[in-house]
């Protein structure tokens, strides 16, 4: 898949699973890293920060592990706006691409 789309299928896939818990970097790309098998770790930390940049989620530190403090990311009411224009985008694509007879 190409790069920039295969980017921003990750970023709505990201940020929706925001939508039922907050996630630090590492357990986030676990999540999807069976979905994603080929995207780099680092891939994952740039959407983050380019989601935590733009104001769609807010970061806060949790209670400290074994190891270093974890930084966790939540989704913001902007996010959740920018989640829904997404969604939109992804099946008004979705619906295109199948009614000119690619599935």
């Amino acid at each position: 898949m190409e790069a920039q789309m295969k980017r921003g299928i990750l970023e709505l896939c990201v940020l929706y699973q925001f939508l039922s818990k907050d996630f630090y970097g590492y357990d986030i790309m676990v999540k999807l890293r069976p979905f994603f098998p080929d995207v780099k770790d680092s891939t994952f930390y740039v959407i983050l920060r380019r989601l935590h940049g733009e104001g769609f989620t807010e970061v806060y530190y949790g209670e400290e592990s074994n190891g270093p403090q974890r930084k966790y990311y939540k989704i913001t009411e902007k996010g959740k706006e920018y989640l829904d224009q997404c969604i939109e985008n992804w099946r008004q694509i979705r619906d295109t691409v199948e009614r000119l007879g690619i599935h």
